[in-house]
């Protein structure tokens, strides 16, 4: 059997469609190649950057026929960092992409689909994520600590100073952050910083396999201070997680205005990356539900209670079931915070095989926000 021609490392491939990650495909004689930074109908020059048996990545380098909806990315990392896939389209070209890779998943599962599409609800492009789990590698050859996203198809950390889409103050620190890595005993020692952004502050969870010194901590408590972060400690898995202040609450903040509301959220619990969405998205929901003052409202995957505490602002009984004993608690609580009566919270696996629908209480109606694994019974 005559062997497949190895793809060279730079090759000039056309681009078929869009993956599920926002690159551009393409095939080379059998091949699946996935190309960072291709969009579809482009002839586009490629260099190979990983390969595993008949699937590659690359990178478009050189785009000689450019895509209509094409634009230059306005960071200047975005060509080898992996944190965003799509800074090369339009935002509204990237809307539409994303609108018919949902009509595409619908035809695929062959369900029927909406009858209804809503429109775009779409907010800043810069500045809006609140939540990251970054990279950090100490690189002497470098120049020292590395702090941010992978590099494209590859494990490496990219090497950046600023990112533009995380939310102040963290996309303006990762400079400081480098330097700080570089400062630490135990800076070779540090694989990952987990960030949470609330509204009025944010906490970097400092992972470290070995041990901090006294030094260390004095040295992430200072640099906390002059930026207005909060650094945390976690040794281990995520019940090792903790401030290094005692009195630290441990909490972040984010508030729903329209609502007269204020969540609290540990910095590892779920909660939306976008601020700006998650308002308009629980304003668009509860416009579409409609809830009257007598109505019963289940809401399943409530998560700490994002839309569950805007509901019970509307109706006197809401029904938030959640999988996480610990998003309950935090539901409850920020339900308590509040002063809103007439929800509840239940810690319920609605993915256990034992679990039917008909064991939820009877309800007028429903929010299900189900997480990417989806909500099938």
């Amino acid at each position: 059997m005559a062997r497949k021609r190895q793809l060279p490392r730079d090759a000039r491939l056309h681009v078929d469609a869009l993956d599920d990650h926002g690159c551009g495909r393409a095939e080379h004689e059998g091949s699946q190649i996935r190309i960072w930074g291709g969009l579809p109908g482009e002839p586009a020059e490629v260099r190979v950057i990983k390969r595993r048996r008949n699937r590659l990545e690359a990178v478009a380098e050189t785009i000689a026929d450019a895509h209509a909806d094409r634009v230059r990315a306005r960071c200047a990392y975005a060509q080898h960092c992996g944190g965003c896939a799509l800074q090369h389209v339009a935002p509204e070209a990237q809307r539409d992409l994303k609108r018919a890779r949902l009509r595409a998943l619908f035809e695929a599962a062959a369900v029927p689909p909406p009858e209804r599409w809503l429109d775009d609800i779409a907010g800043s492009s810069e500045g809006y994520r609140r939540k990251a789990r970054m990279g950090v590698r100490y690189v002497p050859g470098k120049g020292g600590a590395l702090v941010g996203f992978r590099e494209r198809g590859s494990a490496r950390v990219a090497d950046v100073h600023v990112c533009r889409n995380l939310a102040s103050p963290i996309g303006a620190l990762l400079g400081v952050l480098r330097a700080t890595v570089d400062r630490l005993s135990v800076a070779a020692s540090i694989p990952q910083f987990e960030i949470a952004i609330g509204d009025d502050d944010a906490v970097i969870v400092v992972r470290h396999l070995e041990p901090l010194t006294e030094v260390d901590v004095a040295i992430l408590r200072e640099v906390g201070a002059r930026h207005g972060v909060r650094f945390w400690s976690q040794s281990g898995g995520p019940d090792t997680v903790r401030p290094f202040d005692p009195a630290d609450d441990g909490l972040l903040r984010y508030a729903l205005p329209v609502f007269g509301l204020e969540l609290e959220f540990h910095p590892l619990d779920f909660t939306q990356v976008n601020a700006e969405i998650n308002r308009t998205m629980i304003e668009r929901a509860l416009e579409l539900l409609a809830p009257q003052s007598s109505d019963r409202i289940l809401d399943l995957f409530c998560g700490l209670g994002n839309f569950t505490l805007p509901l019970a602002t509307r109706c006197a009984d809401v029904f938030g079931v959640e999988g996480s004993e610990a998003l309950v608690a935090r539901g409850a609580a920020n339900a308590a915070r509040n002063g809103i009566e007439g929800v509840r919270f239940e810690a319920r696996d609605l993915y256990a095989d034992d679990f039917d629908v008909a064991q939820l209480p009877a309800a007028d109606r429903v929010l299900l926000d189900p997480p990417r694994s989806g909500a099938e019974k």
